[in-house]
């Protein structure tokens, strides 16, 4: 039975893993107390003393949390920012090549990829890899999430009683185009310049979709091309490439509200071709992906208490 310590269990995601490990017949979970969970001494011990730490913390927290480390058998699993464009770490999207798979399976140090960035790394990836985009493509992009991204402050914002009516309408952030997601998008694609990033947080609780828009002359190739590599690449009980998922002409960011899957859409026509992922933002935009990556060390079903 491995022991697994999640440091940063209070928070959203933190909570959802423990939610998804709490029946695991497999592990057995390190729990500090209250008075504990933010003591060094006490998570130097329980780090030290865990199969697999997850880290569930701000990015100062999570480099904090790495330093605490004294062995070399734990394997850190990283939630955070910190760590992902790191080449000495993992990153946690085996579904995105061979590669990217094996390393994970081996790696002592892993960084799960950030919610909006895995959208977009998802659909942009595989046509960088084909050729059917230039590493030099101009991209826009845009990202609808469910407010449970925002964590517990955004959460009691928006389920606060005498809630701020402003809250009522999707409202547009990283307008300065710095969000923490551009980093790893650049790194993680290949690409040399960061998209034109228009992330949109909505009125509902969880779910997301990343839209990015494709003009015929910026691709080598047409839209069934795009298809045919999506079909290839993402045919996984995780991610999966679907026909058309619009439902009676609207795409719904929170059909997969709950759900741990990631499905892949092309949409548009031949002039203006529109790319699409749609999942949770905290299944495998956050915990569910943390799960599987736990899963892929552990050597078991990578799909091992995921809702799918």
């Amino acid at each position: 039975m491995k022991k697994i310590f999640i440091d940063g269990g209070a928070g959203t995601t933190g909570l959802r893993i423990k939610e998804r490990l709490s029946n695991r017949e497999d592990i057995e979970l390190i729990i500090l107390s209250e008075e504990k969970r933010k003591d060094t001494i006490a998570r130097r011990e329980a780090i030290n003393s865990a199969d697999i730490a997850f880290l569930c913390l701000p990015d100062a927290a999570a480099i904090e949390a790495v330093s605490l480390l004294e062995n070399d058998n734990t394997v850190i699993i990283d939630t955070s920012t910190a760590h992902r464009t790191n080449d000495a770490w993992a990153y946690g999207f085996p579904e995105l090549s061979e590669d990217f798979d094996a390393k994970l399976k081996t790696s002592k140090r892993i960084a799960v990829p950030g919610c909006h960035a895995s959208g977009f790394i998802a659909l942009i990836y595989p046509l960088i890899e084909k050729g059917i985009l230039h590493k030099d493509i101009n991209l826009c992009c845009t990202s609808l999430t469910g407010y449970s991204g925002g964590g517990k402050s955004m959460i009691a914002d928006y389920e606060a009683a005498n809630r701020n009516t402003l809250l009522e309408s999707p409202r547009m952030y990283g307008v300065t185009q710095m969000h923490k997601h551009l980093p790893e998008m650049v790194k993680i694609c290949g690409i040399e310049n960061a998209p034109a990033f228009l992330p949109i947080v909505a009125d509902y609780y969880s779910g997301m979709e990343v839209t990015i828009p494709l003009f015929k002359k910026d691709i080598n190739g047409s839209a069934e091309d795009i298809k045919n590599v999506y079909k290839e690449k993402y045919h996984g009980p995780i991610v999966q490439f679907v026909e058309d998922f619009a439902e009676n002409g609207f795409v719904a960011a929170n059909k997969l509200s709950y759900n741990d899957g990631m499905q892949i859409a092309v949409m548009g026509n031949d002039d203006r071709i529109l790319l699409c992922a749609r999942y949770d933002n905290l299944g495998k935009g956050a915990s569910g992906a943390a799960i599987e990556c736990m899963n892929m060390v552990l050597g078991t079903d990578k799909c091992k208490g995921l809702d799918l």
